[in-house]
Protein backbone atom coordinates (compact mmCIF):
# COMPACT_ATOMS: atom_id res chain seq x y z
CA UNK A 1 0.00 0.00 0.00
CA UNK A 2 2.69 2.08 0.97
CA UNK A 3 4.55 1.44 -2.50
CA UNK A 4 1.42 2.53 -4.35
CA UNK A 5 1.14 5.84 -3.10
CA UNK A 6 4.37 6.94 -3.46
CA UNK A 7 4.05 5.71 -7.03
CA UNK A 8 0.73 8.19 -7.33
CA UNK A 9 2.40 10.84 -5.35
CA UNK A 10 5.43 10.98 -8.01
CA UNK A 11 2.79 10.14 -10.79
CA UNK A 12 0.93 13.15 -9.72
CA UNK A 13 4.14 15.52 -9.11
CA UNK A 14 6.11 14.33 -12.57
CA UNK A 15 2.90 14.71 -14.39
CA UNK A 16 2.00 18.23 -13.02
CA UNK A 17 5.25 19.04 -13.60
CA UNK A 18 6.09 18.53 -17.15
CA UNK A 19 1.96 19.22 -18.43
CA UNK A 20 2.46 22.45 -17.04
CA UNK A 21 5.45 23.07 -19.01
CA UNK A 22 4.48 21.66 -22.31
CA UNK A 23 1.02 22.75 -21.94
CA UNK A 24 -2.41 20.56 -22.20
CA UNK A 25 -2.27 19.78 -25.89
CA UNK A 26 0.90 18.74 -26.38
CA UNK A 27 0.34 16.55 -23.19
CA UNK A 28 -2.99 14.92 -25.12
CA UNK A 29 -0.26 14.25 -27.90
CA UNK A 30 1.93 12.56 -25.29
CA UNK A 31 -0.46 10.60 -24.16
CA UNK A 32 -1.89 9.28 -27.28
CA UNK A 33 1.84 8.72 -28.72
CA UNK A 34 2.88 6.45 -25.49
CA UNK A 35 -0.21 4.47 -25.95
CA UNK A 36 0.46 4.16 -29.89
CA UNK A 37 3.92 3.33 -29.23
CA UNK A 38 2.89 0.92 -26.06
CA UNK A 39 0.73 -1.30 -28.61
CA UNK A 40 2.90 -1.05 -31.46
CA UNK A 41 5.43 -3.03 -28.83
CA UNK A 42 3.06 -5.33 -27.47
CA UNK A 43 1.82 -6.49 -31.30
CA UNK A 44 5.87 -6.93 -32.25
CA UNK A 45 6.73 -8.57 -29.10
CA UNK A 46 7.30 -11.50 -30.59
CA UNK A 47 10.04 -10.43 -32.18
CA UNK A 48 11.78 -9.47 -29.18
CA UNK A 49 11.25 -12.36 -27.59
CA UNK A 50 13.23 -14.27 -30.74
CA UNK A 51 16.36 -11.83 -30.10
CA UNK A 52 16.21 -13.27 -26.49
CA UNK A 53 15.82 -16.62 -27.55
CA UNK A 54 19.31 -16.02 -30.09
CA UNK A 55 21.09 -14.32 -26.49
CA UNK A 56 19.77 -17.34 -24.83
CA UNK A 57 21.25 -19.75 -27.79
CA UNK A 58 24.35 -17.98 -27.99
CA UNK A 59 24.85 -18.33 -23.68
CA UNK A 60 25.19 -14.53 -23.94
CA UNK A 61 22.12 -14.01 -21.29
CA UNK A 62 20.94 -16.61 -18.54
CA UNK A 63 17.51 -18.33 -18.37
CA UNK A 64 16.34 -16.26 -15.60
CA UNK A 65 17.57 -13.53 -17.70
CA UNK A 66 15.86 -14.30 -20.54
CA UNK A 67 12.58 -14.74 -17.99
CA UNK A 68 13.08 -10.98 -16.76
CA UNK A 69 14.03 -9.28 -19.95
CA UNK A 70 10.48 -10.84 -21.66
CA UNK A 71 8.88 -9.97 -18.76
CA UNK A 72 9.82 -6.09 -18.50
CA UNK A 73 9.48 -5.64 -22.15
CA UNK A 74 5.92 -6.40 -21.39
CA UNK A 75 5.49 -4.22 -18.56
CA UNK A 76 7.05 -1.78 -20.13
CA UNK A 77 4.87 -2.31 -23.32
CA UNK A 78 1.89 -2.16 -20.48
CA UNK A 79 3.79 0.90 -18.79
CA UNK A 80 3.31 2.93 -22.01
CA UNK A 81 -0.22 2.51 -22.36
CA UNK A 82 -1.26 3.84 -18.89
CA UNK A 83 -1.36 7.66 -19.27
CA UNK A 84 1.34 9.68 -17.55
CA UNK A 85 4.51 10.48 -17.62
CA UNK A 86 6.23 8.87 -15.07
CA UNK A 87 5.03 6.03 -16.45
CA UNK A 88 5.92 6.44 -19.44
CA UNK A 89 9.60 6.87 -18.27
CA UNK A 90 9.78 3.36 -16.72
CA UNK A 91 8.14 2.19 -20.06
CA UNK A 92 10.30 3.68 -21.98
CA UNK A 93 13.73 2.14 -19.65
CA UNK A 94 12.40 -0.78 -19.77
CA UNK A 95 12.79 -1.83 -22.99
CA UNK A 96 16.66 -1.19 -23.55
CA UNK A 97 18.28 -4.18 -22.50
CA UNK A 98 20.65 -2.52 -20.20
CA UNK A 99 18.18 -0.95 -17.73
CA UNK A 100 16.23 -4.05 -17.75
CA UNK A 101 19.32 -6.41 -16.88
CA UNK A 102 20.12 -4.20 -14.11
CA UNK A 103 16.41 -3.56 -12.89
CA UNK A 104 16.28 -7.18 -13.40
CA UNK A 105 19.45 -9.03 -11.44
CA UNK A 106 18.39 -5.89 -8.61
CA UNK A 107 15.23 -7.41 -8.08
CA UNK A 108 16.21 -11.29 -8.45
CA UNK A 109 19.06 -10.96 -5.91
CA UNK A 110 16.26 -9.51 -3.56
CA UNK A 111 14.51 -12.65 -4.69
CA UNK A 112 17.60 -15.09 -3.85
CA UNK A 113 17.46 -14.79 0.33
CA UNK A 114 19.42 -17.27 2.26
CA UNK A 115 16.93 -19.55 4.14
CA UNK A 116 15.97 -18.96 7.42
CA UNK A 117 17.20 -21.40 10.21
CA UNK A 118 13.63 -23.18 12.24
CA UNK A 119 15.66 -24.68 14.95
CA UNK A 120 17.97 -27.08 15.55
CA UNK A 121 19.03 -29.13 12.51
CA UNK A 122 20.67 -31.64 15.19
CA UNK A 123 16.62 -32.89 16.28
CA UNK A 124 14.92 -35.71 14.47
CA UNK A 125 11.25 -35.37 15.04
CA UNK A 126 10.01 -39.67 15.74
CA UNK A 127 6.74 -40.82 16.64
CA UNK A 128 6.16 -44.13 18.06
CA UNK A 129 3.35 -46.34 17.63
CA UNK A 130 3.26 -49.29 19.82
CA UNK A 131 0.73 -52.04 18.99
Amino acid sequence: MLYFLLYLFIETFVSVEIASAIGPFWTFVEIIFSAIVGFYILMNFQYKTNEYIMALAKREISIEEFESLSLYTLLGAILLIIPGFFTDILGILLQFNAFAKLFARKILNLKKRPPENRGDDDVIDVEIIER
